[in-house]
């Protein structure tokens, strides 16, 4: 059994031999920690020492949770920051399939195999989704477990390619194909996990020795909820890590409704419920805008939530679908019901320069209903 071998050869050097990698695209929370320079080392999540190899399912995450714990800096990202967690990054569909990506360090390829998985008990979930709340270890596992039964699998996808991984063996718990696999580790031609697309290096960032990209489809369940959690665990097979991190998203039927839409649906004439007292209205900003390496968009406006037109609290969109052919910045925040406001894209460039889009203002007012997200689509003018 040539993986057992290898890895448990290799396991007692864990702690100095480090695998790197985190989840890029949808924005995880890792990604915006070291956007918001909180993060010194995005790519060092790291749950070790483990026995990650050959069965990817049997070591604890202890404190790592499904979004993962870095302790070189001292971020638990099970818990929403300032920066991270208040509200989704990108807005899916049930049954969408969509592009993920995550981030794997030129020096930090040990190969193995990486799933993303989405919780459905939102009980959990929730827990995740508290910034007054850190929780425990077994709550962390408890979620984990459930991230595990809602694998999203390779093979849910039509037409994706789902191999087994070179460096198991058929008789061995690794031997599965509904987890994606990177290459052989010690291939002599695209190795590891940065073989499996042959992204260029830097095609995404790391702190020590420059990324590499690894592009999959997964395919949405078929479950609602307005805040939810996507997890990529990776399960490294040359030494005795995983990797876990996670991104806020929201899954919202295409009629915007979601588990708490009030509408009757054998009545379609039901209007909906005002929100009840305290209740907030999300709001997605999506917005098409071209920008240079370094440049920030970000949105400001009349209301307090938009900065009260002070650029320097301005609200900033995210990048995380964003491509040379669709240039989509996204923004989900969230208004009192009825909220009447003004407001603006800029763009911030690395030295802080702002270039503001032409006149006039846009302008909008925040419907009463608190059980959908309200979609803005525009483009910078």
């Amino acid at each position: 059994m040539k993986s057992t071998t290898v890895a448990s050869t290799i396991l007692g050097f864990a702690s100095q031999v480090l695998g790197h990698g985190y989840m890029s695209i949808p924005a995880s929370r890792t990604r915006l920690g070291a956007e918001a320079n909180l993060d010194s080392c995005p790519e060092c999540t790291i749950l070790e020492p483990v026995s990650a190899w050959p069965d990817l399912d049997v070591a604890p995450v202890g404190r790592s949770g499904p979004c993962g714990f870095n302790a070189r800096v001292n971020i638990d990202y099970n818990k929403p920051g300032a920066n991270w967690g208040e509200a989704p990054v990108t807005t899916y569909s049930p049954g969408q399939v969509v592009d993920v990506e995550w981030c794997v360090d030129n020096n930090g390829d040990h190969g193995g195999m990486f799933s993303w998985r989405i919780c459905q008990d939102q009980d959990l979930v929730d827990k995740l989704l508290d910034p007054d709340y850190t929780p425990t270890q077994a709550e962390k596992q408890a979620a984990e477990d459930c991230f595990e039964e809602g694998l999203l699998k390779c093979t849910d996808v039509d037409g994706q390619s789902c191999g087994y991984n070179p460096d198991c063996s058929p008789n061995e718990p690794c031997w599965r194909n509904d987890w994606f696999t990177c290459n052989a580790f010690q291939a002599d031609n695209r190795r590891g996990c940065q073989g499996v697309d042959g992204a260029p290096l830097n095609s995404c960032y790391t702190s020590i020795a420059g990324g590499y990209t690894v592009t999959k489809q997964v395919k949405i369940p078929e479950y609602v909820s307005n805040h939810t959690l996507l997890s990529l665990r990776w399960n490294s097979f040359q030494t005795g890590q995983i990797y876990l991190t996670c991104a806020d998203i929201a899954i919202v039927d295409d009629d915007g409704s979601t588990p708490t839409d009030p509408t009757d649906p054998a009545d379609p004439t039901t209007p909906p419920e005002s929100c009840p007292e305290g209740g907030e209205v999300s709001v997605a900003f999506n917005h098409e805008v071209q920008t240079m390496f370094g440049e920030t968009v970000k949105v400001v406006g009349s209301d307090a939530v938009l900065g009260g037109w002070d650029t320097s609290q301005a609200l900033a969109l995210s990048a995380s679908q964003y491509t040379n052919a669709n240039p989509l910045w996204t923004l989900t925040t969230q208004f009192p019901p009825d909220t009447q406001f003004a407001y603006k894209f800029i763009k911030v460039s690395a030295s802080g320069a702002v270039t503001w889009e032409s006149d006039p203002n846009r302008s909008y007012t925040v419907p009463s209903d608190c059980s959908k997200v309200y979609a803005i689509e525009s483009s910078w003018k």
